[in-house]
């Protein structure tokens, strides 16, 4: 008997009726279901929208070190009255019309330089952060399609069960009307009989609700999932050494990139801030025009001036309250903050790859076990089953044997997928989980 059931269909009428105008695709593996979620899953498209945002900040950045051009003009009506001091009053009305093209080049601004490094930063920390929201998002795949193999496996588990509960409940039964059995045994199969009606009805609802939380990842419903192949072997950790595991942790884990992204991101803005103490130089150069209908220095004739201005602008800060001074402090304060953020996130990383690897360990021995476990259960059962047709076994006893047998497939069928969510946590912890552990994982299916 295969270790690791083939899925059947799954969605009951019922279930067809709560999905809606969702799309129905036919059976599918964790390949297509993590395709599928990639172009769908909305906090996935957020992290996208999120990572090109930020790769502005670095354009943003330079631009504080290129050169500003300014283009202005007017056109003003002008209303000119006086009165002259004899007594008479006088006056005019005339046109004015100019414009000014200016140009500022940076020279020495300390805070800008501080500004495109800052930049940098920031597009480093957005990318980190897109590589652990792709690396998140496989996961949360990975772990859906998990729960739906591992739901699936357990409404078959008491589907089969509550069938062989029934033919043991009807054996009893014709059992106790000829003489042979006691009614404690009908009242035990019944008993059990509806308690294993009551445990379908349950994992066929947990199906259903692990069906719908893959639907919010992919926006399809599936008609099938692959399953692991039976007795498939499943692969250890590469290294085989949980101490080197944690140490490609501590550097590769893309959010200890993020956080020393973030943390030389504070450490520019100190920079920035002690900046407000410095003088600052820029080279200034403007071309204008300015004409009028009336000058009463000329005469009152019309005039038309052009300028030309080239030159340099040196500004030097003397006091300004001692903003700049607490900012200085304000962003040394933040940078020693992101220190403590960077040291946890590299020790919560490490432990999170010790946790994964150890649970990688622990859960294939546990298949192992469970493995020899399945085959002594079925043997068990088989011979309870023998025992019963030729009158040494109870039928109690056979239904405690067939309780033992599925509650094991099913721990063993939850073993394997736990053995590898904990392989893929491990990989995601080392910075090292992308598209092609999504296909290993995929060619262990059938």
């Amino acid at each position: 008997m295969s270790l690791v059931p083939t899925l059947r269909t799954l969605l009951p009428a019922a279930f067809g009726v709560l999905s809606g105008f969702a799309a129905v695709a036919q059976g599918a593996d964790l390949l297509a279901v993590y395709q599928d979620a990639h172009r769908y899953d909305a906090q996935f498209a957020s992290a996208q929208a999120a990572q090109a945002a930020g790769r502005e900040a670095l354009a943003q950045g330079r631009a504080g070190l290129l050169p500003t051009i300014v283009l202005s003009a007017n056109r003003m009506n002008n209303d000119l009255d006086f009165t002259i001091r004899n007594g008479v009053r006088s006056g005019k009305r005339y046109d004015s019309d100019g414009w000014t093209v200016s140009l500022t080049q940076p020279l020495f601004r300390w805070d800008r330089w501080a500004g495109y490094n800052q930049g940098e930063a920031r597009v480093a920390a957005s990318e980190a952060q897109f590589e652990l929201a792709r690396q998140d998002l496989i996961l949360r795949v990975s772990q859906a399609y998990f729960d739906a193999l591992q739901a699936d496996e357990s409404l078959s588990a008491a589907e089969a069960s509550k069938k062989a509960i029934s033919e043991q409940l009807e054996e009893a039964k014709r059992a106790f009307e000829v003489g042979t059995k006691t009614v404690v045994e009908v009242h035990d199969a019944q008993a059990r009989f509806d308690l294993a009606s009551a445990q379908e009805i349950v994992a066929r609802n947990d199906l259903n609700v692990k069906r719908q939380q893959l639907r919010q990842l992919t926006g399809k419903d599936y008609e099938s999932l692959k399953n692991l192949k039976s007795g498939v072997a499943l692969p250890w950790p590469q290294p085989d050494n949980m101490d080197k595991w944690a140490e490609s942790a501590e550097q590769g884990y893309f959010g200890v990139q993020t956080a020393q992204a973030q943390l030389a991101v504070a450490d520019e803005e100190i920079s920035r801030q002690r900046a407000g103490h410095l003088p600052a130089l820029d080279l200034v150069a403007s071309r204008g025009r300015a004409g009028q209908d009336f000058n009463a220095v000329a005469g009152g004739a019309g005039t038309d001036t052009n300028t030309t201005v080239v030159g340099l602008q040196l500004t030097v800060p003397l006091f300004a309250g001692g903003a700049v001074s607490s900012a200085v402090d304000q962003a040394v304060a933040l940078k020693n903050k992101a220190q403590s953020d960077l040291d946890n996130v590299r020790r919560t990383a490490a432990l999170q790859a010790r946790q994964a690897y150890l649970g990688v360990a622990s859960g294939l021995a546990q298949v192992k076990a469970l493995e020899a476990a399945l085959v002594s259960s079925q043997s068990a059962l088989d011979s309870n089953k023998l025992g019963f047709e030729v009158g040494v076994r109870t039928n109690i006893e056979v239904l405690n044997a067939q309780s033992q047998y599925y509650t094991t497939r099913q721990n063993l069928v939850k073993a394997r997928l736990d053995t590898l969510s904990a392989l893929l946590k491990l990989k995601a912890a080392a910075g090292s989980l992308g598209d092609g552990d999504i296909a290993a994982v995929n060619g262990l299916l059938d």
